[in-house]
């Protein structure tokens, strides 16, 4: 049982790590810079070898559940709030 949810998290993890990556490529190349500079180093928060470095290196890691809201807020800012979201409503109409 507890290897599915160590699987589970890891697939998440690689999942949301995508999403952020995603989003900052589109405000790199769409919008500007800064927020898609921000976003690549965000994504790179959520990868699993990102973590195990922090665990090994730094002697912490980021809690599964602290990535979910960070996520979640990127995902918020990005579609609801930046240039990004009327970009993609643009797109949409």
């Amino acid at each position: 049982m507890m290897q599915i949810k160590l699987s589970t998290q890891y697939i998440t993890s690689w999942i949301l790590g995508l999403l952020v990556f995603t989003i900052g490529l589109l405000n790199l190349i769409l919008i500007h810079p800064v927020p898609g500079i921000v976003g690549l180093v965000l994504s790179l928060l959520f990868v699993p070898p990102v973590n195990d470095f922090l665990k090994n290196k730094l002697g912490f890691t980021i809690p599964f559940a602290v990535k979910i809201v960070l996520a979640l807020f990127i995902f918020w800012f990005t579609l609801g709030i930046s240039d990004l979201g009327d970009v993609i409503d643009g797109w949409l109409r």
